[in-house]
């Protein structure tokens, strides 16, 4: 019997191992589950949370250098005509009419902002030759905002001519609308269907095209043309 002691100490040590490995690799698996949970919990604990949806209706109030709580309530009359008469800084006048029955969510903001002198002072930060002149921000660096933002509409148009007056946004379609705008300086059909259009010059585009042409990345040291005022008027 001794002799055959060794023989089931052997086969024991068969069956423990695998099942050793077995019980080892479980919990390997069960702590890495564990750590895997903890890292995404403190991650998601410092990832910021995302934005109430604003309501469109509330009151906007100014929160700081030009920017506002929340989008504006209706205030234009979708019935009558609005119009933008630009003055810029250096001389010279154009007048854009909006198309409040067609994007009336755009021309609202545009005209509630331009009512309350947010375009003063601000200048056309991107002109880019045989295509568009860009304006409406702030901060001159075309990464301003209102402090809110609006959806893409299609009011029907395309960008089949110049002085076409569009939103820029940060994505075609995208409800990236803020107060940023660009002016064609001709026909762009490949703009169609992703920039809400808003608007066309009917008076003045010569002083469209003489606006100053800036292009951001070749890193200009000067600033843009500065617009002095946009009037609105509504008949």
């Amino acid at each position: 019997m001794a002799k055959k002691q060794p023989e089931k100490n052997k086969n024991l040590k068969n069956v423990l191992y695998p099942i050793v490995i077995i019980l080892l690799a479980v919990l390997a698996v069960i702590l890495i589950i564990f750590m895997t949970q903890n890292s995404k919990a403190e991650l998601q604990a410092k990832l910021p949370e995302e934005s109430e949806n604003v309501d469109p209706m509330a009151t906007p109030f100014l929160v700081g250098d030009k920017q506002y709580s929340s989008a504006p309530p209706m205030l234009i009359d979708t019935t009558k005509k609005y119009s933008a008469t630009f003055t810029l800084a250096k001389g010279g006048t154009f007048t854009v009419e909006l198309y409040a029955d067609k994007a009336p969510i755009t021309v609202n903001s545009f005209v509630f902002l331009a009512r309350q002198g947010y375009y003063d002072g601000t200048t056309f930060h991107r002109v880019l030759e045989n295509f568009m002149a860009q304006g409406g921000d702030p901060t001159g660096t075309g990464m301003g905002n209102p402090g809110y933002q609006f959806e893409y509409e299609d009011s029907g148009y395309t960008f089949d001519q110049e002085g076409v007056l569009a939103m820029a946004n940060s994505g075609p379609k995208s409800a990236t609308n803020g107060s940023q705008f660009f002016i064609t300086f001709g026909p762009t059909e490949f703009l169609d269907g992703g920039y809400t259009i808003f608007g066309q010059v009917t008076d003045g585009m010569g002083v469209v095209y003489n606006i100053t042409r800036r292009d951001p990345e070749t890193m200009p040291d000067f600033d843009g043309d500065m617009i002095e005022s946009v009037v609105i008027t509504e008949e």
